[in-house]
């Protein structure tokens, strides 16, 4: 197991039970005195225990240079205090006050395209500014001097969701430096970044600058570096932020929320925080059947909870609708609970929202909040959020339980971003995170929890590696994945893998490159179809993975050739038909997969499916799951908790297994069958086998 088998302590020992909060903004309410006493009364009726406060408060804080009027928060949070609710404390460095931005501009973010912006927005700032870093440790450490002891303050919440980049002189000079600490000479950038092309070559740091559409922006290298300059330069804020709340009380734990942001390699932004947390916006019921949604975010769940193998925070959800996804669309009957408890299922030890009080105006006074214009309890949407407080209330056991995961599956930002900077062999689409998403619900289907791990991470413990795509592959990683199947693991990579190295040049010698040796095939030619285009892997008889027919496959076909591997499945059609589509290859005491092809979903599940029979690999329920139905996994080593989640949209019955199950809510033996009705979940607890 890569999760040692225990029970994390609490995440805040002030509060030894699931959290269950909301955004707050009294700051926008202030001219009513009375909104704070009512909104306390509804938080407790609720079974609401922790609000993040303070977020987007900076002007209500400092509303002139130097001018601090903490009167306000101090009501707030000794109100907190005497009544039994906590606060995630904000740094409020996700948007600058007007005064901020016409005294010092340079604080304002510098787009691509050279242009600097006007005062306005959130996250509209440069991490690089010496006069912003200044203003925003004077702000934060005035805050901890003052609050990082207070009762009602469980921990930190720095920022709000960093994102997006600068491109001003300050950065243009930090990327330049940053280029000299990673590669120390010119000549050994020029190489690395294969500048020869174009007649790109540099001959002075001062040459270089970001990427830009009406400058450099196609020196693939060049952009890779500037993305991880970009995430090294706001974990580099971060730890600023970090220092200067800190010291002031080393106890308080320190988080910042995380979101679905492509730009930001959020490993590298996990080292510098204590817990995980993220917000977490489904499109629910944009189909008749939520499962392949739910499966999205069920990868999203792990992915957050995987930066740190134990329990993460549910930062925000909407306990309603939002207001600026496509279409707004109200939560059905049961969806609230069923979506909440998705994220606890997968590692959530909190259930959060955005945001607890409705605004009066503004671009998210429409958006989803616990408590409506109305401004009373008398809602569907709080008596749904009660509900679910008092669910959580009872499920304390739980707290701190880690998920035991066998699998990993391989998802590194950098891969990413040189996938969709590949051009070629499909621009209209390659699909990464799709495809890496789709064999994720493979295991969601079969009810297997799965850890979402990076190529620099430890892999010990687990006993089967997933990597779709791994086109970025260097030396070390490949070697690293070679002796995990030399020592018994399951590797299954696919097409556009080992492709290039770490500066995004090509591997010569024959691709795929560093797990040529490992896979046992050589990889031609790739072929990209148009959207139309089919083909089918057309199984061997008498395979060993006991699969048979022939399966659709679609967008990518990869022309391989074996090196030792065996076939278990060709090409049905092309020129190339009847050459190897699907193999496998023994090394050592373990097995290789590739799968040359993109093969849909009905394939990755039969395939996995028989993957996780050979590997050994336990399924929370040794029992087939109805389509749209998943149960997924929680445990302290002493109990197992499963979570039995219906996303099909109709009731469906669970057979479960003869371990014997007791209703965690109630504590009731359940049969060896249920029912489930349309967004039901069912939560039981069984003794961990030794």
């Amino acid at each position: 197991m890569t999760t040692k088998l225990q029970k994390f302590p609490p995440i805040s020992d002030k509060l030894p039970v699931f959290m269950h909060g909301a955004d707050y903004n009294p700051d926008q309410w202030q001219h009513d005195p009375e909104v704070l006493a009512e909104d306390i009364r509804l938080m407790k009726l609720a079974g609401c225990n922790t609000m993040a406060v303070g977020i987007f408060a900076w002007a209500a804080l400092e509303p002139e240079e130097g001018v601090f009027t903490f009167e306000w928060m101090d009501r707030l949070l000794d109100t907190f205090a005497s009544n039994g609710i906590y606060a995630w404390l904000a740094t409020p460095s996700g948007a600058r006050p007007a005064w901020m931005a016409q005294r010092y501009p340079e604080v304002l973010r510098v787009e691509a395209n050279r242009v600097r912006n006007l005062f306005g927005m959130r996250h509209n700032h440069c991490f690089t500014s010496p006069v912003y870093r200044e203003k925003t440790a004077i702000m934060n450490t005035k805050l901890a001097e003052r609050y990082g002891n207070h009762p009602a303050v469980l921990g930190w919440h720095i920022s709000n969701e960093f994102s997006g980049e600068c491109h001003c002189d300050y950065c243009q000079d930090a990327f330049r430096d940053w280029l000299k600490a990673k590669y120390g000479t010119l000549d050994a950038l020029n190489a690395a970044w294969w500048t020869t092309f174009w007649a790109h070559t540099y001959t002075n740091w001062e040459q270089i600058e970001s990427p830009a559409f009406h400058g450099e922006f196609l020196v693939h290298a060049h952009n890779l570096d500037w993305r991880r300059f970009v995430s090294d330069q706001t974990a580099d804020f971060c730890k600023h932020e970090v220092a200067s709340v800190r010291p002031f009380n080393p106890q308080l734990p320190i988080t910042t929320n995380m979101h679905m942001i492509e730009g930001l390699d959020y490993r590298k932004l996990a080292q510098e925080i204590d817990v995980i947390s993220w917000d977490a916006y489904p499109t629910w019921h944009a189909a008749a059947d939520d499962s392949g949604l739910a499966a999205f975010f069920a990868f999203y769940h792990d992915l957050y909870r995987s930066l740190k193998r134990k329990p993460f925070l549910l930062m925000e959800s909407t306990p309603s609708l939002t207001n600026w996804q496509p279409v707004s669309k109200l939560k059905r009957p049961g969806m609230h609970r069923l979506s909440s408890l998705q994220a606890v299922a997968h590692g959530s030890d909190s259930v959060q929202y955005f945001q607890w009080r409705k605004s009066r105006g503004s671009s998210e006074k429409f958006h989803g909040a616990v408590v409506d214009h109305d401004g009373t309890e008398h809602t569907r949407v709080f008596r749904d959020v009660a509900s679910l407080g008092k669910t959580l209330s009872g499920l304390t056991e739980v707290l701190g339980s880690a998920t035991p995961s066998q699998t990993a599956l391989l998802f590194d930002w950098d891969n990413r971003w040189a996938i969709k900077d590949s051009q070629g062999p499909r621009n209209i689409g390659l699909h990464y995170e799709e495809t890496v998403i789709a064999h994720h619900k493979a295991f969601w289907d079969l009810g297997v929890p799965v850890d979402v791990v990076g190529s620099e991470e430890d892999w010990s413990g687990y006993k089967l590696i997933v990597a779709p795509m791994l086109y970025l592959c260097t030396e070390e990683t490949g070697c690293r994945l070679e002796k995990f199947v030399e020592n018994g693991g399951t590797l299954v990579t696919t097409y556009w893998s080992g492709i290039v190295d770490a500066t995004d040049l090509c591997h010569l010698g024959g691709f795929p490159g560093p797990l040529r040796k490992t896979l046992g095939i050589w990889a031609e030619e790739i072929e990209g179809l148009y959207e139309h285009d089919r083909n089918g892997l057309v199984l061997a008889d008498g395979n060993p993975l006991a699969l048979s027919g022939t399966y659709e496959s679609h967008e990518i076909c990869e022309i391989i050739h074996t090196e030792g591997a065996e076939v278990l499945g060709v090409y049905e059609s092309d020129f190339y038909a009847g050459q190897p589509a699907l193999t496998v290859n023994r090394l050592g005491a373990g097995h290789a997969y590739h799968m040359a092809t993109r093969l849909k979903g009905d394939f990755l599940r039969d395939f996995y499916a028989r993957i996780v029979e050979e590997a050994g690999i336990s399924r929370t329920l040794d029992t087939d799951l109805p389509d749209g139905v998943t149960a997924q996994l929680r445990s302290d080593g002493e109990h197992d908790y499963i979570f039995v989640m219906n996303f099909s949209g109709k009731t469906q019955t669970v057979t479960l297994d003869e371990r014997g199950y007791e209703d965690l809510e109630t504590g009731a033996t359940v049969g060896k069958s249920a029912q489930l009705e349309a967004n039901g979940v069912l939560l039981l607890k069984r003794k961990t086998q030794a």
